[in-house]
């Protein structure tokens, strides 16, 4: 008699399980990426797409934009929607030129840290002690924050016009240490220069990352990799995810929910912080009211591109803060990618034709064959559009990625102490 049992048949009507994008894929996707950018590259002449300084001035535009997404997953992580990253990265902004300015730019950076904490500490105390619905509180948040430091800013700067202070923007701070790893950069852009398909390509792309590197590139790097073993390797982290999860049967099993929902929340507010504080003192080395012009919202939708896990958010960063450099960069470069985003759109095409999802393969050729003729038919893009590139770019990844999302299921509920008895 045989031991073997046969598969347990699929109940009518159950829903497919979503495969899950792994590391070889991930990695499969982003070598046909350059593969992609190489050919258009070889073929259109312009292979600024992926120099070394649009990598280094990508990585650059990343990191305020993931430090407020990886706010937002520890925030949401722990139940606790964070629409007021926004406002606490204002506060990292104000609190980080303020500090780098009087002390030293290390100050201003745990100064920054602080300055959005307490914004955290804000919306905790607001939400989880009060019970307020989390969107009227992170509402509130950009709107008070942000006022609060054009004032004191106009109050208290203006004693400084000598030292560099204007109308609306602080004194200079001193600038923070770029990293360039010697001989390995120097060599990386020799092979750039050549322009040989695919491997001048790969040594931009290295020499990016080895060239000219703030330091709180490679900080906000760390951070979301520690950010992964907390949460995903330890009982603090498992503590603090069974509260965005369930947190009536986290606290059945001994979990001071409470606290743990204070902890990510003070915490998401210290990362936005950072974020504000690289704009003030990496990016520009002033604050200046307007400064953080929307990237606690566009971090929120890498965090969501990312389905709340830190290596999704850092690839949808990557992603985000590829396009919003995009504005430093001429443009005969945005006039190219828009050649290669219809190629990718025609794959896509071809993809969903093999799946037999004929209303998507009709939707990616209708917008792959518009951006071929925007093309063809252009020279270059105009102003307005580049700076909007950035926008559109995430509103058009998260329509194609939400069909594979999942948030926390208890993500944004109000929760009382004792509710479950």
């Amino acid at each position: 008699m045989s031991t073997a049992t046969a598969a347990r048949p699929k109940a009518p009507g159950a829903p497919a399980k979503k495969r899950k994008l792994s590391w070889p894929v991930v990695l499969l996707l982003i070598a046909g990426a350059l593969v992609l950018f190489a050919a258009v590259g070889m073929a259109t002449g312009n292979h600024s797409l992926t120099s070394s300084g649009q990598v280094s001035a990508a990585l650059g535009s990343a990191v305020p934009i993931g430090m407020a997404g990886l706010g937002g997953l520890w925030s949401e992580r722990a139940g606790v929607v964070n629409i007021g990253l926004e406002g606490m990265m204002v506060a990292g902004t104000f609190c980080g030129a303020w500090a780098g300015y009087l002390v030293n730019p290390w100050v201003g950076l745990l100064a920054g840290m602080l300055g959005g904490a307490l914004g955290g500490l804000l919306h905790a105390i607001i939400t989880v002690t009060f019970g307020v619905d989390h969107i009227v509180s992170g509402v509130g948040i950009n709107l008070l924050i942000p006022g609060i430091c054009a004032y004191v800013n106009r109050i208290y700067y203006k004693d400084y016009i000598s030292a560099g202070a204007g109308a609306n923007q602080s004194p200079p701070a001193d600038p923070l240490p770029y990293i360039t790893v010697p001989g390995l950069s120097s060599g990386l852009k020799t092979i750039e220069n050549h322009h040989w398909f695919l491997v001048s390509d790969v040594a931009g792309v290295l020499g990016g990352l080895v060239t000219n590197l703030s330091v709180v590139v490679v900080l906000a790097a760390v951070l979301i990799v520690v950010s992964y073993f907390l949460l995903w390797r330890t009982v603090f982290g498992l503590r603090l995810r069974s509260c965005g999860e369930n947190p009536t049967a986290a606290e059945s099993l001994g979990v001071n929910v409470y606290k743990y929902k204070y902890m990510a929340v003070i915490a998401s507010g210290a990362f936005a912080g950072l974020g504000g504080a690289y704009l003030s003192l990496v990016a520009a080395h002033f604050y200046k009211d307007g400064q953080t012009l929307g990237r606690g919202f566009i971090g929120l939708a890498a965090m969501i591109f990312g389905n709340w896990m830190p290596g999704g958010l850092a690839m949808g960063a990557g992603l985000f803060g590829f396009t919003d450099s995009l504005q430093l960069r001429d443009p005969e470069s945005v006039h190219v990618l828009i050649l290669i985003v219809a190629i990718a759109m025609a794959l896509l095409a071809l993809w969903q034709l093999y799946r037999r999802k004929f209303t998507a393969t009709v939707v990616s050729l209708v917008v792959a064959g518009g951006l071929g003729a925007w093309y063809a038919l252009t020279d270059e893009v105009q102003r307005p559009l580049i700076v909007a590139t950035p926008y559109l770019i995430t509103l058009v990844v998260l329509s194609l990625a939400s069909q594979r999302l999942r948030m926390p299921k208890a993500d944004g509920q109000i929760y009382r102490k004792g509710q479950g008895k």
